[in-house]
């Protein structure tokens, strides 16, 4: 049965046929979108999620959009290093470009030897195609031109080198990785054409090419043509004269002769077996780039001493208006200046050096080419760097080393949000925590500053943390605290992990500096980095990809990283290696993961690949039948890495958690109580009994079994909560595998029976108590000075301070007081009640559009295509109206006999009103279908194909082939209509 679908593809199809005339090759890329089929395009959105934003009309402007600077810096930025390096011998090789001419710029010509290590040292005297260079580089010249250079000579001063191919890499290597790099570059619209004219984008031709601004990874230079732009004719007549080649009659002429000879291998090497062997060693210093070097008014004796490296000291300046060195080299008057050094007149004189500004000589892309044998990069990576080498551990010891971390992560969360809860540091006027806090934070938890803001930042991400909104603004833990606190172990872990895990937040950013110089700080702006997330996720996968209990160091994972994203650019050039921001992320992600429990002794355990989760990559393209598109899927590595939805996470998150639980110790029930005031828990305990014996005594040390200390201060800060002493004893009896100590009773007993004595109430504050010599001796206390106390009776005292400062002070004396309220009853209180309102977790903020999920893209596609058919749709031009119309008395001829033809200009149609209604009820009648432009309430202007079936009431009823469905449009929005050419539908 034949879909509505499948006829829209078709009419596409014959539409872009239409367009592309009679041959079968594209012209434009709209035009080969136009040939894809839908999963090619479903695969394209994919890969560059931004294009979807908003959806295109039609592919014509989808092909636009993928042209664009911003959308192709994106898409280049997400390149592995080998499509990325294809792109870049794309933007040097001719356009368009054969499949063979791009694999020889990638392998070299046959029989060329593998270029080795930056910085081999090679025969000077050898022949320059043979010889590799010493590795060192010029700085590229400014935006305003090359700079002088402080040397004399050919003087590349030091700057960036290309690694060479790795030893273990061939040119079969490179073959047989070229198809799907180039299968790559087409499914994400970078590169279209078959394979014997492949094209590289306008765009990414004008990012990835040499200029003088902006030197090429490849490190070569301006084209002849390119460079030869501003010379006179006479000098370029000067320049192949002097290098064999017959006289020309014209500046084009001359170029394509000059361009012929650098690109023949035979003719250049002959050329060059005449060159010095000091120009020799200029052209391999220049050879790998970059390509600019300078030319001081040295004299050629001192030059030639130091072989035209630039040693010897700049020379003084002449008098003003003295020629340059290049000047000198172009036939000026000896007596103007000194020249450069013979060698490097030679060199000019031939166009093997060009001149590239005042002191400043560029080497000529074919002659690089020709010197590196034909290889547009030095060091070429076709397969991505191995994760090497293993570390095998049994799997049940790095599932168990994870699960005791992640039950120490718990904990220390529990700690820091025990430790805040009773009213939390305050907030800082500029937002985050001050550095003070942190520090104290860090100490009460006993890690580093920085594990401190990790899992502060954690805490926040996960939305039990928060800030209270009050006046003097401070952190608190929130009412979700509470509900977390009441989960099962593993499901608390879980939330944890997954909240870790999409959480653009940075907590290894805390303590550097933003762009403007200020501090960042712990839960304060500026921390989010929308790349974080992703780059966690991959290094998490790529960990998964290995055995089960296998570790890799972080350098080769880092080192993989790099590879599948390399860095282009100021990010790339600035950052020294492995310090690049993904770098720097990927290792903070990596301690992390350790610290949580995802991973154990550095590999991925068990939970930690079930909360991952990878999305199932999507189903290749069909290849065509130029492309050489390889049967594999596309990996993680080539395309955006989703961002999980909130059902994922959950449905992760609780397979994570199942699979926890059976590691994580049991909770108990009991304490060890000991005759030196110690209870000792021998592991985690329940939550009712870890809450009241947090209350009743003080946390002396932690560990595998955690050691509490009974206090005077901590049984009466239990009793301030409500319980007698015969509570506590009945508590500890209940859950002590160990008698009571006597001690610890009478500890007990000692500390109830001086507890609530004095009751302290709020006039401005008094004391009460029945022992009036109680009240005498506070009265009479040197330390209750500052509390002003006078007797108002002889069992009251009145005090000049509120009742909390008159609480702690007695407190401080030795004293058990008891707040009451205005009717005398004792107030019980609690040290946790302090909660912020209800408050979310942050939400991520995206590193750019978000991936769409297959129904997004199956829609977005289907309105593309519709679209696309209702721009390109040949339709027939209106009938004539008004004055235009012929005449009646007009004799018949060729120009009204012959039907108009069928046009395609994209345009809306314009028809007046009656006209309008006129072909709509004609074709309600026929059931044809009719081409219209419409204009919604939002003023947007589409074009549309329409068969109509009902027209009444000022309204038009039929089936919208563009949008597959019945609609109704109103008439008086209908801007126009046209019936389509007979072979359109």
């Amino acid at each position: 049965m034949t879909t509505s679908r499948d006829r829209a593809a078709r009419r596409t199809r014959g539409a872009g046929q239409r367009d592309g005339g009679a041959r079968g090759a594209p012209r434009t890329l709209a035009e080969e979108l136009r040939g894809r089929p839908d999963s090619a395009l479903e695969l394209l959105l994919r890969a560059r999620p931004d294009l979807l934003n908003p959806v295109p009309n039609d592919l014509t402007q989808l092909a636009t959009r993928a042209g664009t600077r911003a959308s192709v810096v994106r898409a280049v930025e997400r390149l592995d290093r080998f499509a990325l390096q294809v792109a870049e011998a794309l933007a040097v090789a001719p356009d368009p470009c054969p499949y063979e001419t791009l694999r020889d710029l990638l392998t070299g010509d046959p029989g060329t030897p593998p270029e080795p290590s930056p910085g081999a040292n090679a025969d000077p005297h050898a022949p320059p195609a043979l010889s590799p260079g010493a590795g060192e580089h010029p700085d590229p010249p400014s935006r305003s031109g090359p700079g002088p250079s402080k040397n004399p000579g050919t003087a590349p001063s030091e700057g960036p080198v290309d690694n060479a191919t790795p030893a273990n890499t061939t040119a079969d290597d490179i073959r047989a990785a070229l198809p799907r790099a180039v299968a790559t570059l087409r499914r994400q619209a970078l590169v279209w054409g078959g394979d014997d004219r492949l094209r590289l984008i306008r765009t990414a031709r004008e990012l990835l090419a040499p200029a003088a601004n902006r030197p090429s990874p490849t490190g070569l230079g301006p084209t002849v043509a390119e460079a030869t732009a501003g010379m006179s004719p006479g000098r370029l007549q000067e320049v192949i004269g002097a290098a064999g080649l017959p006289a020309t009659h014209d500046p084009v002429t001359a170029v394509a002769a000059l361009t012929s000879l650098f690109s023949d291998r035979t003719r250049m090497a002959a050329l060059l077996d005449q060159a010095p062997p000091q120009a020799r060693a200029v052209l391999r210093k220049l050879m790998w780039g970059p390509p600019y070097g300078s030319v001081s008014a040295a004299t050629a004796e001192t030059a030639a001493a130091e072989n035209g490296v630039g040693q010897a000291p700049q020379p003084a300046p002449g008098p003003a208006g003295a020629p340059q060195a290049h000047a000198s080299a172009q036939g000026e008057p000896a007596h103007a200046a000194p020249g450069p050094a013979p060698h490097l007149r030679w060199l000019l004189a031939r166009g093997l050096l060009l001149p590239a500004g005042p002191r400043n000589v560029v080497l000529p892309r074919e002659v690089a080419l020709h010197l590196r044998g034909g290889r547009a990069h030095r060091g070429v990576e076709p397969v991505p760097p191995p994760l090497a080498p293993l570390a095998e551990r049994r799997p049940q010891v790095v599932d168990s080393a994870a699960a005791g971390q992640a039950y120490t992560a718990l904990a220390t969360v529990e700690e820091l949000l025990a430790e805040w809860q009773s009213g939390g540091p305050a907030v800082l006027r500029a937002g985050g925590l001050s550095v003070r806090d942190l520090k104290r934070t860090a100490g009460a938890l006993d890690v580093p500053e920085s594990m401190a803001a990790f899992w502060i930042e954690l805490a926040y991400a996960a939305g039990l943390l928060a800030s209270d909104g009050e006046a003097d603004e401070r952190f608190a833990p929130t009412p979700a605290y509470d509900e977390w606190l009441r989960l099962p172990a593993e499901q608390r872990w879980a939330r944890l992990a997954t909240a870790w895990l999409v959480a653009t937040r940075t907590p290894g950013l805390v303590g550097g500096r933003d762009a403007k110089g200020r501090t960042l700080a712990a839960l304060g702006p500026d921390l989010d980095r929308g790349a974080a997330p992703e780059v966690r996720r991959r290094v998490l996968g790529l960990l998964a990809s290995l055995p089960a209990g296998a570790a890799v160091p972080a350098d080769a994972l880092l080192a993989r990283l790099a590879w599948e994203r390399p860095l282009r650019g100021a990010a790339g050039a600035d950052a020294p290696p492995g310090d690049d921001p993904r770098s720097q992320y990927a290792r903070w992600a990596l301690a992390e993961a350790e610290e949580l429990g995802v991973t154990g002794r550095g590999a991925l355990a068990a939970h930690g690949r079930a909360l991952i989760r990878p999305s199932a990559p999507p189903a290749p393209s069909e290849a065509r039948p130029s492309d050489e598109a390889p049967t594999e899927q596309p990996d993680l590595a080539r395309q955006p890495i989703p961002t999980p939805t909130p059902a994922e996470l959950a449905a992760s998150g609780a397979a994570a958690a199942r699979l926890l639980a059976p590691l994580l110790p049991q909770p108990l029930d009991h304490v060890l109580l000991q005759a030196d005031l110690t209870a000792v828990a021998p592991g985690p305990l329940e939550r009712h009994l870890a809450d009241v014996l947090g209350v009743l005594a003080d946390v002396e040390s932690k560990g595998g079994a955690t050691v509490y200390r009974f206090t005077p201060t901590s049984v009466r800060r239990a009793l301030d909560t409500g319980r007698t002493a015969a509570d506590l004893h009945a508590f500890l009896a209940e859950h002590s595998r160990t008698p009571v100590p006597q001690p610890l009773a009478y500890l007990i007993d000692d500390v109830a029976r001086r507890h609530g004595q004095l009751r302290v109430g709020a006039a401005s504050a008094y004391v009460r108590c029945d022992d009036d010599a109680l009240l005498a001796e506070i009265l009479a206390d040197r330390r209750s000075s500052g509390l002003r106390l006078r007797r108002l009776a002889p069992t009251v005292l009145a005090a000049q301070a509120d009742p909390a400062a008159l609480l702690e002070r007695l407190r401080e004396m030795g004293y058990a007081p008891a707040a009451e309220s205005a009717e005398g009853d004792v107030l019980v209180t609690r040290a946790d009640a302090y909660r912020t309102p209800p408050r979310s977790a942050p939400a991520p903020v995206p590193d750019g559009p978000p991936v769409p999920d297959e129904t997004l893209l199956h829609a977005a596609v289907r309105a593309i295509r519709a679209g696309d058919l209702a721009a390109t749709a040949a339709h027939k031009p209106a009938a004539p109206s008004g004055d235009d119309e012929a005449s009646p008395d007009a004799a018949p001829g060729p120009a009204t006999d012959r039907p108009a033809p069928a046009t395609t200009t994209g345009q809306l149609p314009r028809t007046t009103s009656a006209e309008t209604l006129a072909t709509m009820q004609a074709a309600a009648l026929t059931g044809s279908a009719v081409w219209i432009g419409y204009v919604n309430a939002d003023g947007a202007a589409s074009q549309r194909v329409i068969a109509p079936v009902r027209v009444e009431g000022g309204f038009v009823t039929g089936y919208d082939h563009t949008a597959d469905e019945v609609r109704t449009y109103p008439l008086h929005r209908i801007t126009g209509v046209a019936e389509l050419a007979d072979d359109s539908l």
